[in-house]
């Protein structure tokens, strides 16, 4: 198995578009996936750390990449390849509401 790394973006506009049947079949994906063990969570207001060459800590609050959709929140699960992974969140709520979810395989 493989372990991926899901950033899903999207905005309440985009949520309150779709139908109260499609959101809640979005939900219930989640749901199935933390059952089978991810780590989902909802995006909180981010902090930079930086310590250039070791000679101290600096922090920034706020996110360093900017998008046109903000950060909505983040996953990490196991599937047997990239195919799969894409299959479990193609029906996630930030895939289904207008949003987008990046998929990024995570190597340990």
């Amino acid at each position: 198995m493989a372990t991926f790394i899901t950033i899903g973006y999207g905005a309440a506009a985009g949520y309150h578009r779709v139908s109260d049947e499609c959101r809640a079949a979005a939900h219930a994906r989640d749901d199935a996936l933390r059952a089978a063990g991810a780590l989902i969570g909802i995006a909180e207001g981010p902090v930079q750390v930086r310590n250039p060459e070791s000679a101290g800590v600096r922090i920034e609050h706020g996110q360093y990449l900017r998008s046109a959709l903000p950060i909505a929140g983040f996953a990490v699960f196991e599937a047997d390849d990239l195919d799969a992974a894409i299959e479990r969140v193609s029906q996630t709520p930030c895939a289904v509401a207008h949003g987008v979810v990046e998929v990024w395989p995570l190597t340990t």
